[in-house]
């Protein structure tokens, strides 16, 4: 079993930053493959950028791509997501998901195990 907790959401102002963290409890935190999601209102959730196992391979949404960037601590069971430059249309519910899969199935949407959320809201 694995435990995610996410932290760092919040209000932002359009063009701002913030940083989430997703804490992960549980051994073998380095066999699974990390991601994160988002949920908007009355949206399906998406995709929005992984890590693989080892953090030589990340992977970005074209919306988020140059402007996220993801990375992870295998010794600290951690991995983060800073946002920087931010739009109106990245307000979600952020979610930290932990994947031992491949990363075509984790594009569609799949994981093992997924966080409770933290919202985040950019204001225009």
């Amino acid at each position: 079993q694995v435990q995610l907790v996410e932290s760092g959401g919040g209000l932002v102002q359009t063009g701002g930053s913030l940083r989430l963290s997703c804490a992960a409890s549980g051994r073998s935190f380095s066999q699974y493959v990390m991601a994160w999601f988002r949920q908007a209102p009355g949206k399906e959730r998406e995709f929005v950028t992984a890590i693989a196992r080892g953090g030589g391979f990340t992977y970005y949404a074209d919306s988020v791509k140059g402007r996220f960037t993801i990375s992870r601590d295998n010794a600290k069971n951690t991995v983060v997501l800073q946002m920087n430059s931010l739009k109106p249309e990245d307000t979600a519910v952020y979610y930290c998901a932990a994947a031992d899969r491949t990363i075509a199935a984790i594009f569609r949407g799949e994981s093992d195990y997924w966080g409770q959320g933290t919202q985040v809201t950019v204001s225009s």
